[in-house]
């Protein structure tokens, strides 16, 4: 049943709208809460942020974005191209911060597959490349996720009437998968097989743990940038858990650089325990050293292979 209501024409537009629709409602949302805050004290408290807390919380996102950069070397090692180690960080870089701030369609996906092509890959090369930096980024997320949620569940607010049990189940349920994905590296007899048509690649043991390796500590030096802002006021690991369910929250509905959902996220979970004008102000730093320096430098970077093939080009 459910295949012949996809199979029809009218399905594509029918998801498209409640999609937006869906945006539009979480957008008005966000609008209405945003006219009752008071950024006048927002303002203040951002000013009020010692040199000594921005300088750990930029220490904190470079190592982040440097570590986020090593993904694509697990690209490398899969398809076997012979790019230099420095290029490959370089191309990484540059298209998480656009990836960040513009959605993984235009960065993660669009300036890969333009840069790596000047670079001369073929398109075969590039489509493995991005695949294998998706999974080695969110495989890393689902062993984080399940262990910060299993072992250090979130305690949320008391009016919500939620019990943080059923979190510790989802933690639960996301180890056991990490656990599947390590056994699978392991024991594994062949290393790749096709589902419908599509090769599916079975990673060695040692790749799986640098797989886990990289992508834990980017996300653990990423939630580092907020909790450093906030100056001790929120235990690391609570942080941590809000930024993991903020990440996939973003993902979720599909707003670049999760624009307004990752505020919502730590105001709808920390709010009762930090006052809200200081955590909206140290969020509003988090999102200009994680997110928006990283784009001027990731934006002067592609300036700069531009020009370069540009002036390639026109000697040629």
């Amino acid at each position: 049943m459910i295949r012949k209501l996809m199979a029809q024409p009218w399905w594509p537009w029918a998801k498209r709208i409640v999609g937006f629709a869906f945006i539009a409602v979480v957008v008005a949302l966000l609008v209405r809460y945003a006219s009752t805050v008071d950024w006048q004290k927002v303002k203040e408290s951002i000013l009020e942020l010692p040199r000594s807390v921005l300088l750990q919380a930029l220490a904190f996102a470079i190592v982040s974005h440097l570590i986020y950069s090593l993904l694509d070397l697990v690209g490398r090692h899969y398809t076997g191209h012979k790019l230099s180690k420095r290029k490959v960080m370089q191309v990484s870089f540059t298209s998480y911060a656009f990836n960040l701030n513009l959605g993984s369609l235009v960065g993660g996906i669009g300036f890969r597959y333009r840069l790596y092509s000047k670079l001369g890959l073929r398109p075969g090369q590039i489509t493995r490349i991005v695949t294998m930096s998706m999974i080695t980024n969110w495989i890393g997320y689902v062993l984080l996720a399940g262990v910060v949620f299993s072992f250090f569940p979130l305690q949320l607010p008391p009016n919500w009437g939620i019990d943080s049990e059923e979190l510790r189940l989802v933690g639960v349920a996301l180890l056991a998968a990490s656990v599947a994905y390590f056994g699978m590296a392991a024991f594994a007899k062949t290393r790749s097989f096709k589902i419908r048509g599509v090769e599916v690649f079975v990673p060695s043991l040692r790749m799986a743990l640098a797989q886990h390796g990289i992508s834990c500590i980017h996300w653990m030096t990423m939630a580092a940038v907020p909790w450093a802002l906030l100056q001790g006021q929120i235990d690391y690991p609570t942080v941590l858990a809000v930024l993991l369910i903020a990440a996939i929250a973003g993902v979720m509905l599909h707003i670049p650089a999760g624009l307004g959902v990752t505020e919502a996220v730590f105001v709808a979970m920390l709010s009762h325990r930090v006052p809200e004008h200081q955590l909206i102000g140290a969020l509003l730093a988090f999102r200009a050293l994680f997110y928006l320096l990283p784009l001027v430098c990731g934006a002067l970077m592609y300036l700069k292979v531009e020009v370069k093939a540009r002036k390639q080009a026109a000697a040629a």
